[in-house]
């Protein structure tokens, strides 16, 4: 199973991408996780937001591998405690399907993400800086494989 991280934005602060990449370094060749960026539409004063989020949507779309289970990351989505998350990657890795998380720009992800998503999942009731997400997330995915590994990173 490989996954996807499909997030709205470019060019992060250093830290952000170190912090990424050690997690994601760590992750076994069966369940590597790559990351794909899609450039932020411009925000102005008097911008049209919904326009914006739509591109963004599309291309986030665009972006999911043929057949992937999609899973849109969404404060309304359901939060998922560490163990939990590594039941769902669990059931993820049986599916023997690839995922796609997808992540939205500051407003969120488009309505279309939402609709085609099967999973839902929250990282917080908090919102929290997308820079951030992608390091939560690559963290959370390498202790979730901790777990079924018995690997004593967990611990």
């Amino acid at each position: 199973m490989q996954i996807a991280l499909i997030a709205v934005g470019s060019r992060m602060p250093t830290w952000v991408t170190l912090g990424y990449e050690e997690y994601a370094r760590r992750m076994p060749s069966e369940c590597s996780v790559k990351l794909v960026e899609i450039p932020a539409g411009k925000r102005s004063k008097g911008a049209d937001l919904m326009r914006i989020m739509q591109k963004e949507g599309e291309q986030i779309l665009a972006a999911v591998p043929r057949g992937a289970r999609v899973v849109a990351l969404d404060v309304k989505g359901h939060a998922w405690s560490t163990e939990t998350l590594a039941k769902e990657m669990d059931g993820w890795r049986h599916d023997g399907r690839d995922v796609a998380l997808l992540v939205g720009g500051p407003e969120g992800l488009a309505i279309d993400c939402l609709n085609r998503a099967e999973q839902c999942w929250s990282l917080s009731n908090m919102t929290l800086p997308h820079p951030v997400v992608r390091v939560v997330v690559a963290e959370q995915l390498y202790r979730a494989w901790s777990i079924l590994s018995h690997h004593p990173y967990h611990r």
